[in-house]
């Protein structure tokens, strides 16, 4: 139960000067002034729950009550929870707002979906929250569409009963806050097809490179699946555990391995 006037813990993965965190902050203090920042200090996009264990921790405090960390999402949750807000540990941890979405596949190695799985183990209710972009041939990211539904979805959501272990994962679609379709409660889709791939580049004394993005191209998805209500213009809100076992394969194992 989270009490009124709760102390928030808000990370990402897009870095503590990123415009989401700004419009993350905002979604956080229609529910509490009580507001606390620790993030990373540049981009950690793609780095799930990586830990950083081969190189110091630096901390920077940049303000009243906000700290970047040089690590990943999932350091700055340890930081903030064991170090930092030692004295009482927080009653709710947001993650993001992501610059692009954060559905299917993507979630296994998302930074912003890590930063929430972490709070969960920490037993904090989290929640990841996401703007999609690049879906109607806009290059700007609608935060407006984020600021305007964030508060409403996360009093909703706190208002519901969760399981033990369990996080919501919010994204929102590539459209104008007026033009949202609805919200829907969705699975965890699975694309048809790769649409991370390795870019060849050559630098300028001609040595060739990589660089690793994502590809634009839509997949056929099923109804009620993330991929499905973004496409279709919908907030998604997908409920993530931490527990990977697929148990019905457990179960048939269990019986061939007798």
């Amino acid at each position: 139960m989270i009490p009124d006037n709760p102390r928030i813990l808000l990370v990402n993965d897009d870095g503590v000067h990123a415009p989401g965190l700004t419009v993350l902050e905002e979604i956080a203090r229609t529910l509490s002034d009580d507001v606390w920042i620790v993030a990373p200090e540049g981009e950690q996009s793609g780095m799930s729950r990586a830990l950083t264990l081969t190189a110091p921790l630096r901390v920077l405090q940049l303000g009243e009550k906000r700290f970047a960390v040089s690590g990943t999402p999932t350091d700055c949750v340890h930081m903030a929870v064991q170090t930092i807000m030692a004295g009482k540990k927080p009653d709710l941890l947001l993650s993001g707002v992501n610059s692009g979405q954060n559905i299917a596949e993507d979630v296994t190695f998302s930074g912003t979906v890590a930063g929430a799985m972490q709070g969960v183990q920490f037993g904090i209710t989290s929640i990841a929250l996401s703007q999609a972009y690049g879906f109607t041939g806009r290059d700007a990211i609608r935060w407006e569409t984020a600021r305007a539904h964030g508060p409403a979805i996360v009093q909703n959501l706190l208002s519901a009963t969760w399981s033990e272990n369990v996080l919501m994962n919010v994204n929102f679609p590539d459209r104008a806050p007026d033009d949202v379709a609805g919200v829907e409660v969705t699975v965890q889709g699975m694309r048809d097809h790769n649409v991370v791939h390795a870019e060849k580049r050559m630098d300028l004394r001609g040595r060739e490179y990589f660089w690793m993005g994502f590809s634009g191209k839509k997949s056929d998805p099923a109804v009620g699946t993330d991929l499905r209500a973004i496409y279709e213009g919908r907030i998604s809100i997908t409920p993530l555990h931490l527990d990977l076992t697929h148990h019905d394969t457990r179960a048939r194992l269990e019986q061939a391995l007798k």
